[in-house]
Order: structure tokens, then sequence, then C-alpha cells
């Protein structure tokens, strides 16, 4: 069977076992046992378990960031793109998304590269709100609810109900539309 099971599959069923036990539960054992090969199959591909962690934060990276990113660069409407953005955050693993998060805080590089993923979400959301509010200031309010709410989303231990994060999406988007990111008197 070691001979079917392609590099990428190591790859995904890493995310799998991110978003169903946690940064801790990824294992060697566990991602050979998901797909039911040895350990030595998983060494025709990666050199270490390392190297695999490298990989799979990588291949994260490029899955749910650059792909986005490249996909919204052709859209010349900054409301659509906002909506295609808050679509792709609706349909990530959560799970996963968290246990990186975990892994971020106790790896350096790991956590260079949650850092370069969150300023890369916050500057796509941050443009095309400059350019639907026309103000930079209610822009980055707007960005940084979106990513707020995305990252408290991930690490909350409550449900993720899809119906109730629909909703939430739909109050940011009413916010972003009616100018409620601009400056209230005696506000800040």
């Amino acid at each position: 069977m070691g001979g079917t099971i392609s590099k990428e599959s190591y790859i995904e069923t890493g995310l799998e076992v991110l978003s169903d036990l946690g940064y801790g539960g990824l294992k060697l054992a566990e991602v050979c046992n998901r797909l039911g090969v040895t350990t030595g199959s998983f060494y025709h591909y990666f050199s270490s378990w390392s190297a695999f962690g490298q990989e799979l934060v990588a291949y994260w990276v490029h899955a749910r960031t650059v792909r986005v990113a490249d996909n919204l660069r052709a859209e010349p409407d900054p409301r659509r793109r906002v909506d295609v953005l808050i679509q792709e955050a609706l349909m990530l693993p959560f799970e996963a998304e968290a246990a990186i998060r975990v892994w971020s805080s106790i790896d350096q590089t790991v956590h260079e590269v949650q850092a370069e993923v969150d300023r890369q979400r916050f500057e796509m959301l941050l443009d095309a709100g400059v350019e639907i509010l026309g103000d930079r200031h209610q822009a980055e309010r707007f960005a940084t609810t979106a990513l707020y709410l995305l990252v408290g989303c991930e690490q909350s231990t409550l449900p993720r109900d899809p119906e109730h994060l629909t909703w939430i999406a739909d109050r940011l988007l009413f916010a972003l539309d009616n100018g409620v990111f601009a400056n209230v008197p005696g506000g800040r």
C-alpha cells in the first residue's frame, strides 16, 4: 500500500491529525496508522520528522493563504474580495488552525510563519477595506475585527455552529456596508 500513498497524502493526514488530536497528537505513528503504512514508507518522502513538520506548515500556508491571495488578485471588486475571504475563513479547518497556533507558541520557525500568515490575511482585508471605506483608519478597524473574530473562533472551546458563524460573518459585513467602523462621538 505504501507505493500508492503520495507525499501530499502524508501532509493532508498530518493536517487531519492536527484537527482531530491537536498539536500534541501529531506523531509519526498516528500519521502512518491513519494511512495504513509503515514508518519506513514515511522516510521515503521525508528525511526527518522535522522536515515533515516544515513541509506540513509550508503546505498549510500555501493552501490556506497564498492560494486564496493568488485567486483574489484577479477580482477587481473589493467587496467581492471580502465576501470570498469570509467564505474561505468559514471553511477553514479551525481545529487544525488552532493546533498550528499552539505549535507556533513553542516553535520559533512556526511562529514566524504564523505571524506572516496573520499579516497576509490582515493585509488582504485591509486593502479591500481601504477601497470600500475610503479611509485607512476605518479599514484597519475592519481588518483587525475580522482577524480577531477568526482567531477567537479558532481558539474557542465552544462548539462551532456553522449557522452562528455565518450570522457573525453577516454582522461583520453589515458593519462594513453601513459605516460602523467610523469614529463615533466621544469614542476612539
